[in-house]
């Protein structure tokens, strides 16, 4: 006979496991991150570059694995290299960002795969690299996250001025004397820093979704940018905690609870009249 879900409630909430606690931890810490992050990403449009970054993944698991050092090592120096490559052919605009995009997407994801079939001992769960396995993640995993997290939030507080001003008029921002050039690049590296220690908790094809659908269920709910960010750093953590709720509860992939849960509260904001949203 199946157990009540209050009764496996009552026991997720009064005896939870070591890796359980380290779950939600890590799944807070992207959260947290994400947030403010992701409210550029909707700000000036570039979920495809979040998706391209994720994309490399495979190449970084690779890499990492052949080299012997962590893995999430290899998929950020992936990354950054990604983010590098994109800069400079934006400089050179022979081709639109969104075609580059496209290439360098499809590019690193075969490069990987490629690479990771010339490994013959390489074990390693393929739907957790896609999707996300948050309860796999070990104390060395919240070393990245928390630390990762920590530099990104710092510089992200410092570009905070130069970015806002590109997202509203880029031209005007360099009239009064932003370099857009530098900031661009920084915080395409701030991106590459989070997708390499986020790929544990949703995986590749879901990275992106924890940075877009927070910040735009926060974005109808906020009257000024910081309170964006912070909203959205606080429903990322709500759609962490529900995810992981459910997942547990109903044996369901925890990276896509987490992903579905910030669904349905960008929903329902959506849905929500206009008006009561700016009076709640």
């Amino acid at each position: 006979m199946a157990m009540p879900i209050t009764t496996r409630m009552r026991i997720w909430v009064i005896a939870m496991d070591d890796f359980l606690i380290r779950a939600l931890v890590a799944g807070f810490g992207v959260a947290l991150i994400c947030g403010p992050l992701g409210a550029f990403v909707v700000w000036r449009r570039m979920s495809f570059f979040g998706s391209t970054l994720a994309h490399s993944a495979l190449l970084g698991v690779a890499l990492g694995y052949a080299l012997h050092f962590d893995m999430t090592l290899g998929m950020f120096i992936v990354s950054v290299v990604l983010a590098g490559a994109l800069y400079l052919a934006e400089r050179r605009k022979t081709l639109a960002t969104d075609t580059l995009l496209g290439v360098l997407a499809h590019a690193a994801l075969a490069a990987g795969i490629v690479f990771m079939a010339f490994l013959d001992t390489l074990r390693t769960d393929l739907l957790a690299l896609l999707f996300g396995d948050v309860l796999s993640v070990t104390a060395s995993d919240l070393w990245w996250i928390y630390g990762g997290g920590a530099v990104c939030l710092v510089v992200l507080i410092w570009l905070w001025r130069p970015l806002l001003a590109m997202t509203v008029h880029e031209e005007m921002a360099q009239v009064e004397g932003v370099n857009t050039l530098l900031a661009r690049f920084l915080f395409m590296i701030l991106l590459a820093v989070i997708v390499a220690v986020s790929l544990k908790i949703v995986g590749i094809l879901l990275i992106t979704s924890l940075l877009v659908i927070p910040a735009a269920t926060a974005r109808r709910l906020s009257k000024t940018p910081e309170q964006m960010a912070a909203l959205a750093a606080l429903i990322g953590c709500l759609a962490v905690g529900g995810g992981m709720a459910e997942s547990y509860l109903w044996d369901l992939p925890s990276g896509a609870a987490i992903v579905l849960t910030a669904t349905v509260m960008f929903v329902v904001v959506a849905a929500w009249p206009k008006g009561r949203a700016e009076r709640a």
